[in-house]
């Protein structure tokens, strides 16, 4: 079933013919404050090969790094993205910003943060954060180069002193700062640094091509954006405030003044939407709202008419329906299942069994059993909870409120761990937790048969319990793990990626827990370098492997190449606590590491007997695949977790 928020029932209101059929909105003569002259034609540049530079000496250099909107109009925008390191005595990398689209492309890239990281709040909201970040752009109508931040950066007073002196002692000529908030103008009110405003820029203008291009979409005016408001894939949006994010939508239209380098700008870039600021366009086209529309966005002025055709309107994509085999109703222990067995016991089981069967060398796999997919249909059933479901996606605030879809969900979870459990099925799991698992503390994993889609992910969307140690606590793991089908970011994720949400299930993996010593994820390519060949990423920490990047500290980050058979070190662990199971079982922080006096976690001889069983994991999954592991050691005996093929979640 589709969500019907994205598509409404019915065309009938957006084909009703009204006066607004067929409007053309220009521009005002007189109004531009930029020339509508050509430009004159800037010497050809070689683009830099480097990732970054130091410095700027010169505007060859800058232009051998900028990314250029609107090139060869008028209203053509050359700007190059800076990253200033606070830990490394304020060091500037000027970035290639042809090569890399946002600042945490680069930060990755050059494994200054780690895979996994939360990158917004240590660099956009911590007042002691590591990284500033922003972009310096030639602006032409002030003849003047500015630098600026994201417009929800909440950098200080300090932080934008610092930045400010940073980037003047290392470019070629002055550079002002361009407040994007009236939280950035205050904090920079008293600091004595030059200042350039978007209203300079944009002064008397009342229409602006941020970028260019034609789009078909329902019309949906947002006067505040809350938590409150549904936002379509099939959707062009009036703003009358600029958003910190957005999903992807097919246009959008800001209704006061914004700059061309704002976050949601970038992103309309990578989607390839047209972006554009009108001026008080929320009031000028209130009777749009709702309507269908077809904007036509040029550099020097737009049209936006009706669309009377429910022909001219895209239809959206079919859902997915994951594959599911709900007949197999079999307890099975890990070593009986193969690859083709995750239609029925989802494939964190599915992969771990062919592992086994294929005895890939230099790994051990604890033991488990699968619960298959047809339990948590017949417990879905008996408990009246499949008809729950319909009934929420018939609900038109859960449907259209984000808050009320978020406080259902929950509420839904709940009433799942509280339902009635099949009792002949309680009685085989503990009976085979005791036999074949001897009783050993275990962790219930999730497995979707919604995960590992082509081009959709589910790693990270679902919920699994940790060191299961008594019968009760195994049942309601298994209810746990059942309910995190529906967390609200899973719901989310699979609507957004047109995955149907009637056709979804949920298994479980019961597997002995292992204290790791040392764990953490690795990947058999390089996720930053698509050029690499036969590389594999490590990342490690010491104590579980659990949240890797949650253990307080940016974890060790190596790379193996398999040709010179090396290990390049590219981030030394800063760990300052290690997750490890308490004295009741349950996975804490502590104070110890594992980490030597030079911060390495991980000895090049574990680091290439650990690469080395991933690439023999990936040859056992046909070998064009890249794999994703999850990894963790015990006295220099490598355990093998999961291997999901690896889908890079841009």
């Amino acid at each position: 079933m589709r969500s019907k928020y994205l598509y409404p029932r019915s065309l009938a209101a957006f084909l009703f013919i009204a006066a607004f059929a067929a409007l053309s909105f220009g521009q005002a003569p007189g109004e531009r404050t930029r020339s509508d002259a050509p430009t004159k034609p800037r010497p050809k540049i070689t683009a830099s090969k480097d990732d970054s530079l130091r410095s700027i000496p010169s505007r060859a250099a800058f232009d051998s790094l900028a990314r250029v909107y609107q090139q060869g109009t008028p209203y053509a925008l050359p700007h190059v993205m800076f990253v200033i390191d606070r830990l490394a005595k304020n060091k500037i990398y000027f970035i290639n910003s042809q090569r890399y689209r946002f600042h945490k492309d680069f930060l990755l890239a050059t494994y200054l943060v780690p895979r996994g990281a939360d990158i917004f709040q240590p660099i956009y909201i911590d007042k002691g954060r590591r990284f500033m970040v922003g972009t310096i752009a030639w602006q032409e109508p002030v003849q003047k180069f500015t630098w600026e931040l994201w417009e929800g950066d909440m950098a200080t007073s300090e932080l934008i002193k610092l930045a400010d002196d940073t980037i003047n002692a290392a470019f070629y000529t002055h550079v002002s700062f361009k407040p994007n908030s009236e939280r950035q103008t205050s904090a920079s009110a008293d600091l004595g640094i030059e200042r350039v405003s978007q209203d300079e820029l944009n002064r008397n203008q009342v229409y602006l091509a941020l970028n260019t291009g034609s789009a078909v979409g329902r019309i949906h005016i947002i006067d505040k954006l809350d938590d409150t408001v549904e936002i379509g894939d099939n959707e062009i949006l009036i703003l009358r405030e600029l958003p910190q994010s957005l999903p992807p939508v097919r246009g959008i239209i800001v209704a006061k003044p914004s700059s061309p380098l704002s976050h949601v700008n970038i992103l309309a870039h990578g989607w390839g939407i047209p972006n554009i600021y009108i001026k008080d366009a929320d009031k000028l086209f209130r009777g749009l709202n709702t309507y269908w529309m077809k904007l036509d966005a040029r550099s020097s002025d737009y049209t936006l008419e009706r669309v009377t055709s429910s022909e001219d309107i895209p239809n959206p994509p079919d859902d997915q329906v994951p594959p599911v085999n709900l007949t197999t109703t079999k307890l099975a222990p890990l070593a009986a299942m193969r690859k083709r067995d995750s239609i029925s016991y989802g494939s964190k089981a599915a992969n771990l069994g062919e592992m086994l069967n294929k005895k890939v060398p230099g790994v051990t796999i604890p033991d488990g059993f699968g619960i298959p997919f047809h339990w948590y249909d017949k417990f879905m059933q008996d408990n009246g909870f499949d008809d729950v479901i319909l009934k929420l996606t018939d609900n038109n605030d859960f449907v259209h409120n984000p808050r009320v879809r978020r406080q259902k969900l929950a509420e839904f979870r709940q009433t799942i761990i509280a339902g009635k459990f099949d009792e002949a099925l309680k009685k085989e799991i503990l009976e085979r937790w005791h036999t074949q698992l001897g009783g050993k503390p275990v962790f219930v994993r999730s497995s979707s048969n919604s995960e590992d889609l082509p081009n959709f992910s589910g790693a990270g969307l679902y919920s699994s319990v940790a060191n299961v140690i008594d019968d009760e606590s195994l049942v309601t793991a298994v209810k746990k793990v059942w309910a995190s089908l529906w967390n609200f970011d899973a719901y989310e994720a699979r609507v957004r990626n047109y995955v149907s949400q009637t056709d979804v299930y949920m298994s479980a993996l019961v597997q002995i827990g292992i204290n790791m010593k040392k764990g953490g994820v690795m990947i058999t390519k390089d996720p930053f370098n698509t050029r690499a060949r036969n590389v594999v990423y490590i990342s490690a920490v010491c104590g579980h492997n659990s949240k890797v990047v949650d253990n307080a500290g940016i974890p060790e980050q190596l790379l193996y190449s398999a040709a010179a058979n090396s290990v390049t070190v590219k981030t030394l662990s800063q760990q300052q606590s290690a997750l490890e199971f308490d004295e009741k079982g349950d996975l804490r922080p502590t104070r110890e590491t594992c980490a030597g006096p030079d911060q390495r976690v991980l000895t090049n001889a574990e680091a290439r007997a650990l690469a080395k069983a991933a690439l023999a994991i990936k040859k056992a999954f046909g070998g064009s695949v890249a794999q994703d592991i999850e990894w963790g050691i015990i006295d220099r005996k490598i355990f093998i977790v999961q291997s999901r093929p690896y889908i890079d979640k841009k």
